[in-house]
């Protein structure tokens, strides 16, 4: 079994957050899923833009509809990152391989998704009446979470400082 984390997104519309979430999906291997119909062109310069060189290495698929996103991933352990949740993100126990699934940007996950769902749905806490958070922010919250939880399996833990010599 793959224990890979894995991010859902649900119909996407700006190619700058895919692209910026692909590129945290290639730092992090993490498996991305697009369930369509997607708001761009997958080779729209915007998205290649913000996933740098880092596209060509984003392990991908893309789906026509969340009934296809399901019948290609039976068994798929799903937590919905939502504003409606009752429980925050932090809350949750992530199993390894399990599947983080967001909304499009200007609506969110379908609510008879959510209901489905209910369960597994979580939020990102925030002060006051703020609509959401960015989705790309959204994405790397919740990713980081699951992967600490995980303890951060085969991903670099420690960075090296170099001594500058000053003359």
């Amino acid at each position: 079994m793959d224990k890979r984390m894995n991010v859902v997104l649900y119909e996407p519309e700006m190619p700058l957050n895919t692209g910026n979430i692909g590129r945290t999906c290639v730092a992090t291997n993490t498996r991305l899923h697009l369930i369509g119909p997607l708001g761009f062109k997958l080779n729209e310069k915007a998205i290649r833009r913000a996933g740098l060189d880092y596209w060509d290495k984003l392990d991908v698929a893309v789906y026509c509809d969340f009934s296809d996103f399901l019948d290609k991933n039976p068994g798929a352990k799903l937590y919905l990152a939502t504003t409606k949740a009752e429980q925050a993100y932090t809350d949750v126990a992530y199993e390894p391989g399990c599947y983080l699934m967001f909304g499009k940007e200007s609506a969110g996950i379908p609510e008879e998704i959510l209901v489905e769902y209910r369960e597994h749905c979580v939020r990102i806490p925030m002060w006051g009446e703020i609509r959401s958070l960015n989705l790309a922010n959204s994405v790397a919250i919740l990713l980081y979470e699951a992967l600490r939880q995980n303890g951060f399996d085969r991903m670099a833990k420690e960075g090296r400082l170099h001594r500058l010599e000053w003359k």
